[in-house]
């Protein structure tokens, strides 16, 4: 149960700021400000829009590796190229699951 009170003085700009951080992780202002005090890490909810990209990564990757699997016995230098383009692909949507 919380029942301490803490005030905190900051500008409205900061205010505002600490607000739009916390809404867009989906959490109360003051479990953000708690959370941020314990420098616990605060992971923000993706917009549809982020998702949809996401989603899109994903199917390239596939699409890529399909191809350089198709390429690899008629030119093993693209399916090399296309290779190397799918497992950057990869790397980058495993940063983004950070």
């Amino acid at each position: 149960m919380k029942r301490e009170y803490i005030q905190i003085r900051c500008s409205i700009y900061e205010k505002k700021l600490l607000k739009k951080r916390a809404a867009r992780a989906g959490i109360s202002l003051s479990e953000y400000i708690r959370a941020t005090a314990f420098e616990k890490n605060i992971v923000e909810r993706i917009s549809s829009e982020q998702l949809e990209a996401y989603q899109m990564l994903v199917q390239y990757k596939n699409n890529f590796t399909r191809i350089s699997n198709m390429f690899k016995k008629r030119d093993p230098k693209l399916a090399t190229a296309v290779s190397r383009l799918a497992e950057e692909i990869r790397i980058h949507l495993k940063n983004f699951k950070k």
